[in-house]
């Protein structure tokens, strides 16, 4: 069945909602045919991958759509903890000379990186290690990727977003088949994908298990876990799908393991939500830059606004639709799809989103440094990074039990290191 043939939607594909599944099926798979087309053998990206350098005694790391590092951070974080235990792990984690003293004890050792968000890969480099390979190149376009033990990435997802036009064949929609075809190259021990909410209902779910099937096809066993932010210390109401994968091959059949239900650690009879108090309470007198600018129609069609003792809403990749500070009166509810500010009111800081986002206070983030463009626009690229990443928090708890594992099942093999880099080369 052709797609584009049918009724129009929004753009110029067609809302998945009433697919059947043969159709999502069949949409998907001639589009993964489209996307393989693409992929040039470029000598270059062989280069590239000579740079990288294993350690033997770590689970070596490849970041994918890496962004400015949030989910690589709390993986980091993760396998350090891992090693040394929770509360010197957090306690150094807070001290950047501190916490780059001790973080090559994690358990994790990332080796490369791909994205193509020069701002992003910028803020990557101030913040992590100078040996990690950074591949500034639409990953459309590379042939070859790194070998490793764990692959990241949190794939783009507007084609995905509830908030968007939610087309089944946007091409946007499709940049995970480029994670699958590193998987099928690198045969890592786990991989874990993150997504949006609507992932996992877009085509009445069909859209899903596709892609389920897909990176199951590539050698692992995956799982779905839809989680809440802020059950996992973050003060933040933000719905992620991650997808878990573990390698049948290596891990299911020869140790037994599965990957655990994620357990939330904040909540009724845990430790209480984080809010926005005890994250950004302390910033009211110097919050930093915010973006500055005129509220839209679409902004004011619902509330932006959280009390203190609240979580925030979603933190977006964009200055313009941050969420308002919860200083001052609430928003007015006037009628339907219309709200009115009331008082004195601004957009969320920079350092508080971060905050929100729960990246430590030293990690520094990246404007381009483009004088030539407005303070506005420097700042948007900051507000993009932070809203398009992993909240660090929540990375780490979902890393855990991968570290555990990790922890305890390396391989000791002094060449292999060396056996990684035959398999390139």
């Amino acid at each position: 069945m052709d797609i584009k043939g049918m009724e129009k939607g929004r753009g110029k594909f067609k809302p998945a909602p009433d697919l059947d599944r043969e159709t999502v099926k069949s949409v998907l798979l001639n589009k993964i045919n489209e996307e393989k087309s693409l992929i040039i053998d470029d000598p270059k990206d062989l280069e590239v991958l000579k740079q990288v350098q294993y350690k033997s005694n770590k689970y070596n790391l490849v970041g994918l759509f890496s962004g400015c590092g949030g989910l690589d951070l709390g993986f980091e974080l993760a396998g350090l903890i891992a090693e040394i235990g929770e509360e010197a792990a957090l306690e150094a984690f807070k001290n950047k000379d501190e916490f780059n003293k001790i973080r090559h004890q994690s358990v994790f050792n990332t080796v490369y990186t791909n994205d193509m968000f020069k701002e992003a890969n910028e803020t990557y480099k101030l913040n992590f290690p100078e040996h990690v390979v950074q591949h500034q190149k639409d990953i459309r376009k590379v042939a070859n990727f790194p070998m490793c033990n764990l692959m990241l990435g949190g794939f783009p997802c507007p084609g995905f977003s509830e908030a968007g036009p939610r087309l089944i064949d946007d091409e946007r929609n499709f940049l995970y088949i480029h994670f699958i075809r590193a998987l099928m190259q690198s045969q890592p021990e786990f991989f874990v994908a993150e997504n949006v909410k609507g992932m996992m209902t877009l085509g009445k779910g069909e859209v899903l298990r596709q892609i389920v099937e897909d990176f199951s096809s590539a050698g692992y066993e995956v799982t779905p876990y839809l989680v809440n932010s802020r059950d996992y210390g973050v003060p933040q109401l933000r719905e992620r799908v991650f997808l878990i994968g573990v390698h049948k091959e290596k891990i299911v059949e020869k140790y037994g393991f599965k990957y655990p239900q994620p357990q939330p650690t904040h909540g009724k009879g845990l430790k209480p939500y984080v809010t926005l108090r005890d994250a950004i309470g302390d910033l009211k007198e110097s919050p930093g830059p915010y973006f500055e600018g005129s509220y839209s129609p679409i902004y004011l069609s619902r509330n932006r606004k959280k009390t203190w003792e609240e979580q925030s809403f979603t933190i977006q990749a964009s200055g313009r639709q941050a969420p308002l500070h919860p200083g001052g009166e609430p928003m007015k509810y006037i009628e339907k799809n219309r709200w009115e500010l009331v008082g004195e009111n601004r957009r969320l800081s920079v350092k508080e989103i971060a905050r929100i986002q729960t990246f430590p206070d030293w990690f520094e983030f990246s404007d381009g440094g483009n004088d030539k463009m407005s303070e506005s626009g420097r700042l948007d690229k900051c507000y993009k990074q932070i809203g398009n990443a992993v909240p660090v928090m929540l990375a780490k708890e979902i890393a855990k039990p991968i570290a555990e594992f990790a922890k305890k099942h390396l391989e000791q093999s002094p060449n292999k290191d060396q056996k990684l880099q035959m398999s390139l080369f």
